[in-house]
């Protein structure tokens, strides 16, 4: 392992902190625009890259990007399709994930730590 470069637990978990982060992103603008006539609510998923790139093999995960699309759900008399409800739910289990992503990076590198004090 180069000091460049991070190891392959690190490269995941940032990986996946990204992909949360677009996320978070995408279901605030999904929000923000409840009342826009005409607006198409989108998702992201990184999940499914992210486990391909693990079963290749690549450490540092390579390749692994965040990719919307627009949601199925019913589209109102206005031509929007926000479910705020559905949206809220979404944020919430989001930003519960990346809390327990950053604590995984803390965990993380208190083992790298203590680890490094052994020697």
């Amino acid at each position: 392992m180069s000091l460049g470069m991070p190891d392959a637990v690190t490269s995941v978990l940032a990986t996946a902190l990204d992909g949360l982060a677009t996320r978070q992103t995408v279901i605030a603008d999904n929000i923000a625009n409840v009342d826009t006539p005409n607006f198409r609510a989108t998702s992201v998923d990184f999940e499914s890259s992210l486990a391909a790139a693990l079963q290749r093999g690549e450490m540092p995960v390579s390749g692994v990007t965040p990719t919307s699309q627009a949601t199925n759900a019913p589209v109102g008399q206005d031509g929007n399709n926000v479910d705020l409800r559905q949206e809220s739910l979404a944020a919430v289990q989001t930003q519960f994930q990346y809390q327990v992503m950053t604590r995984a990076v803390s965990d993380h590198f208190g083992l790298i730590s203590t680890a490094a004090g052994q020697f």
